[in-house]
């Protein structure tokens, strides 16, 4: 068996926290709580940023480089919302933290849909604010640089 590294931690304890026994219970790490053909999907991500990603491995290789732009310091879980007819949670957190890139704070307001399927996070879809995300990386030189692995500086 794989070992991995939870890269955010405090992402699958939240998650863990919000959605509770629907999440399987040896899921421990945000990668081991998704499906092999996870959607991750964000709606309001700026052109220089990712906004979609399809299947595990495509989310493993991003969450590092993620981290490489923000410190995440906590996240604080606001409301969870379940549809009774589905496995779909709406997600309202906070999340706390800065910019690797600048002294910028990176202070975001998030709502998640989130669908389970037999136990695993199948879809995705993270609701945040762009200009959080432009402020604390800087440039979309750099955005684009590190997250879709573009090359060039910021200009």
């Amino acid at each position: 068996m794989t070992q991995t590294v939870d890269v955010f931690p405090s992402l699958s304890g939240l998650l863990r926290k919000a959605m509770g026994p629907a999440i399987r219970s040896d899921a421990q790490d945000f990668l081991s709580m998704c499906a092999e053909d996870i959607v991750f999907e964000f709606p309001y991500a700026p052109e220089a940023a990712v906004s979609r990603l399809d299947g595990k491995a495509a989310l493993a290789a991003y969450l590092p480089k993620v981290s490489e732009l923000i410190d995440i310091e906590s996240m604080e879980l606001r409301a969870t919302y379940k549809d009774a007819e589905s496995e779909t949670f709406v997600i309202e957190f906070k999340c706390f933290g800065s910019s690797r890139l600048n002294d910028a704070r990176y202070d975001q307001n998030y709502i998640s849909v989130v669908q389970l399927r037999d136990g695993l996070i199948a879809h995705y879809k993270d609701y945040w604010n762009p200009l959080v995300v432009l402020r604390a990386t800087g440039s979309d030189g750099d955005l684009s640089r590190i997250l879709k692995g573009e090359t060039g500086h910021a200009g």
